[in-house]
């Protein structure tokens, strides 16, 4: 595929820590009314926001920023440890009007760019699978991007990221109140996949777990952990 990509600019973005390594990859989706509306946002120095790349519904990607400068994507965040999530990731922006504005399916040639682009970004950086994040994954707490609607799956099966494979479908538990032991559980195993858990964060467990299942369980996001998350979980930690 002969990727479309048009040079659009952005004052946003400084140097990355010396000796740094890029080694995640966060997706976002614009959330704004307009392609238009996004572009001149993520080129507009007053705004203090930007992206590597933006994809546009018909598949044309905008380059923003070089990969070798930080862009400025992801806000307060946290994956593994890290605090500053912009210092050693790539940020790629799909134009979608988001959960406020009409929130809606991603098409195909946006997909299809995608793919190719995150491919071409994957060998070029040690970006290992579990680190292929939503803005919801690092963000919890105020972003839901790119949201349920998004095809992980279908990238996973292109290599990029990860979906969980289960052998036999996982079990809910009951809706009955959960135990401080099912809670401390769930914690300990999403962080450590790498969702930040307070107090590492100041973020609540079911704003996390809303994230894990936007990610990994899309039908069916309700914040509260049951044995089919935990069976999701348990088959990305094996990977």
């Amino acid at each position: 595929m002969v990727l479309k990509i048009v040079s659009c600019p952005s004052p946003n973005h400084d140097a990355r820590p010396a000796g740094g390594v890029i080694d995640i990859l966060v997706l976002h989706y614009t959330g704004m009314k307009t392609g238009e509306e996004a572009l001149a946002r993520l080129c507009d120095p007053a705004a203090k926001v930007s992206a590597h790349y933006t994809i546009d519904r018909d598949g044309r990607i905008y380059a923003h920023v070089p990969e070798e400068r930080r862009a400025w994507h992801a806000g307060v965040s946290y994956w593994a440890g890290e605090t500053n999530v912009n210092a050693r990731s790539i940020g790629i922006e799909l134009v979608n009007p988001g959960h406020e504005f009409g929130y809606e399916p991603f098409p195909a040639a946006q997909i299809a760019a995608l793919l190719d682009l995150a491919q071409r970004i994957l060998a070029r950086h040690p970006i290992a699978p579990r680190r292929v994040l939503g803005h919801s994954d690092v963000a919890p707490a105020r972003k839901m991007d790119p949201g349920e609607l998004f095809p992980w799956e279908r990238l996973a099966e292109f290599g990029i990221g990860l979906w969980p494979q289960l052998s036999a479908p996982g079990r809910k538990e009951s809706a009955a109140p959960r135990s401080d032991t099912t809670q401390s559980v769930a914690a300990a195993a999403l962080s450590h996949y790498g969702y930040g858990i307070s107090p590492q964060v100041d973020v609540a467990l079911e704003s996390v777990i809303a994230a894990f299942q936007r990610h990994f369980r899309p039908r069916e996001i309700t914040g509260r952990w049951d044995g089919e998350c935990a069976s999701l979980l348990r088959a990305l930690l094996a990977t």
